[in-house]
């Protein structure tokens, strides 16, 4: 039984070849087929790739959507190579022609759609990019079109739509950006003097998020405007609650109410109250500047040197020298002052804001990172202290 089973199998053997060379054979028809039906900018492109000329590859695959204007996916991978590459305008040429196809699909019309939107917001054309967007609501595409438009609304300042578009789909932003919204709608009417819209939408930004500290300095101000320092105050000290961090931001406004009020004294108490709980170098130069104006030079100093020994930094180092240069007898004078000279150039770098988001540095405060657009990113002290912390 076995002698036969093996004869059938050496039997089988040049069948299950044959059969393996006639499937090779139709892959292979089918192949080359194919291949011949491609245009010879197809391969040419290919070639350059593999050579690393991606300048010429560009080319030929272009040659290649003019032959064949049904290349969809060669349209689409030319297209975001542009926009990657900064070449917008040729981005844009390829999407639009992409759409102007006859008899295309209305998938793929949207998708297309959607790239140009894309192109158009990269290449700064924002009322193009946000009517593109616009189309594609309710489409497939919807939730990256509101997503968009959302970065289009902050982008052009236009809060009201912002704040509109992120109660209407709440994925879209987190309260604490629909606070910041409200807050950038309420400085506007801060600044045109006009209190009551200002108040209204100070209130919504602190029903959204009742830690929002910019909503607390706002209405600080607000009060201010209409003549009621002792409520600006009041409002300005709130934020001890909310983050004590960002007390440094509201030091010098703090300090001024007292002066107008003419008490001082409790102004300087006060701050020095909150520089004793929360060391910042922010808050330090305004109590610095306090103490030199009502105590004079040795105290302001000792000040100094007593916030140096609790949180020594370059830019303490710096105050301190500062402060002790009138101080400091004639002869050494000159030594005192090439000290500091020297301390100021490395700490110019140090005194900046850093953004916890993307690292961008600058020399101001924002509550919206200018480089990656995050909201309340920058911690509200310089570099050289957010070193100390990590």
């Amino acid at each position: 039984m076995s002698d036969l089973f093996e004869y059938w199998q050496l039997l089988l053997i040049p069948v299950f070849f044959a059969l393996g060379w006639a499937a090779a054979r139709v892959d292979m028809r089918q192949v080359v087929h194919e291949s011949r039906a491609l245009p010879r900018s197809y391969f040419q492109g290919l070639n350059f790739l593999l050579n690393e000329q991606p300048d010429k590859a560009i080319d030929s695959f272009l040659e290649v959507a003019k032959v064949d204007s049904q290349t969809v996916e060669l349209h689409f991978a030319l297209g975001n190579l542009f926009r990657r590459r900064g070449e917008t305008e040729r981005a844009i040429r390829m999407h639009q022609n992409l759409i102007d196809l006859p008899d295309l699909e209305e998938a793929v019309r949207l998708q297309a759609l959607a790239e140009l939107g894309q192109d158009f917001l990269k290449s700064g054309l924002l009322d193009r990019a946000e009517e593109i967007f616009n189309k594609l609501v309710g489409t497939a595409f919807d939730a990256e079109a509101k997503r968009n438009l959302l970065e289009i609304y902050q982008v052009e300042k236009e809060w009201l739509k912002a704040v509109e578009l992120a109660r209407e789909v709440p994925d879209l932003a987190t309260q604490q950006q629909i606070a910041e919204f409200y807050c950038e709608l309420a400085a506007g009417e801060i600044m045109r003097s006009r209190p009551e819209p200002a108040r209204a939408y100070l209130d919504s930004a602190m029903l959204q998020n009742r830690k929002c500290v910019r909503a607390s300095l706002l209405q600080g101000d607000l009060f201010l405007q209409e003549g009621k320092p002792e409520s600006a105050i009041e409002a300005w000290q709130r934020i001890e609650q909310q983050d004590p961090a960002f007390l440094a931001l509201v030091a010098q406004r703090l300090l001024d109410t007292y002066r107008k009020l003419e008490r001082p004294e409790e102004g300087m108490a006060l701050l020095g109250a909150y520089l004793e709980r929360y060391p910042s170098l922010d808050l330090l130069d305004v109590v610095y500047q306090l103490v030199l104006e009502g105590e004079g030079n040795e105290a302001a100093y000792r000040l100094v040197r007593a916030e140096l020994q609790r949180n020594p930094t370059l830019l303490g180092l710096e105050k301190l020298m500062s402060a002790r240069l009138p101080l400091a007898a004639p002869e050494v004078r000159p030594d005192v002052e090439l000290a500091k000279t020297i301390v100021q150039g490395y700490t110019k770098r140090l005194s900046r804001y850093r953004c916890d988001n993307c690292g961008f540095k600058a020399r101001q405060f924002y509550w919206r990172c200018p480089a990656c657009g995050g909201w309340e990113t920058y911690p509200p002290r310089r570099s050289e202290e957010f070193d100390q912390t990590l």
